[in-house]
């Protein structure tokens, strides 16, 4: 059971549909491996805080120092319940001087104008905006929706710098950096992913700016396509690898999700306590498949169970593959 690769990036995910055809999901993954593939992910979730002190409060809700952030960096984090279980996962942009108002609380004189936005998962962006809209009480801050107010296209592929004209715009290879630009005379934000850009329009110019990507080399794929570059990357997604019984540790996101050095976040001594004292139950593990198996397959040696299959895929390289969480005892290399 070899582990693969592993990269923490939280997937802007696309709901389920029916399974696709496999020439299909090969035609996909060569664009995606070979050129440019783009991906609309603009049902993913999509928020935004503003105020004077946005930065501060988002970084006592969530795993990450929001606090650390500048204008055009950004940081994966995830939302923990009290116990230290995952909630949501999601990348966090500082975009920059927000609109203001006279009376809005926006500016500070040591940072200027704040606004962060925050990409979700479509499946957690209920119970991440819950959660902000009770907590911000008393903080010089506000909540507003950007789900349906902007788009996302991930264009992914060695070809995304040259396609989204992400060299020109100055867009850093830090991943998470993020910079205004345009795309067809539309107002557009780049975004550094692990696979390539993201570009975020606004609703009204999606069309325009889609066009204009295909136009510049781009060629649209299966979500499905882009799935099968998730698990071979042993990147976990809410709600396959990560939900309420899951902790950062076992879905292996503390690397990059985690600070030990900043101040209190909720579910912080569970899992600073895991990562001083213990070690998790389980781990996220890669599998190599003699054929495919369908998600939720047990996973058994010796008649002992070890976990669960939560992601399954046919790579058109490895062949069947899936991610699960095994117990810990399971090494890389082992046959189950």
């Amino acid at each position: 059971m070899p582990d693969l690769p592993q990269d923490h990036a939280a997937a802007a995910g696309s709901t389920a549909g029916p399974t696709p055809d496999g020439a299909l999901v090969a035609a996909g993954y060569r664009e995606l491996t070979t050129g440019a593939g783009l991906v609309d992910r603009s049902a993913s979730g999509k928020l935004a805080l503003t105020g004077a002190e946005a930065r501060a409060f988002l970084t006592g809700q969530v795993t990450a120092d929001v606090e650390a952030l500048s204008p055009g960096t950004g940081t994966y984090a995830a939302l923990l319940t009290p116990k230290g279980k995952i909630v949501a996962d999601l990348r966090i942009l500082d975009v920059g001087p927000a609109p203001t108002t006279p009376d809005d609380g926006a500016t500070d004189a040591d940072d200027g104008p704040v606004e962060l936005l925050l990409l979700c998962e479509r499946s957690g962006l209920q119970a991440l905006f819950d959660h902000l809209r009770r907590h911000l009480v008393g903080y010089a801050v506000e909540l507003h929706k950007r789900t349906l107010q902007t788009g996302l296209f991930s264009v992914i592929g060695p070809r995304a710098d040259a396609v989204t004209g992400a060299g020109v715009a100055g867009l850093g290879a830090e991943e998470h950096a993020s910079v205004a630009a345009e795309v067809a005379g539309a107002a557009v934000r780049l975004v550094r992913t692990p696979d390539g850009v993201d570009v975020l329009p606004a609703a009204e110019d999606v069309e325009t700016v889609r066009s204009a990507l295909l136009a510049a080399g781009a060629s649209p794929v299966d979500p499905a396509a882009a799935e099968v570059l998730r698990v071979e990357a042993g990147r976990p997604r809410l709600h396959h690898e990560m939900d309420d019984s899951v902790m950062p540790a076992e879905a292996g996101i503390v690397e990059r999700a985690v600070s030990f050095t900043k101040g209190c976040y909720v579910g912080q001594e569970t899992v600073a306590r895991l990562h001083w004292r213990g070690r998790p139950n389980r781990h996220l593990r890669g599998l190599q498949l003699d054929r495919a198996v369908p998600v939720g397959t047990v996973i058994v040696q010796d008649g002992r169970e070890l976990g669960r299959v939560t992601s399954s895929v046919e790579s058109p390289v490895l062949g069947p593959i899936a991610l699960a969480l095994v117990r810990r005892e399971v090494e890389p290399d082992a046959v189950v």
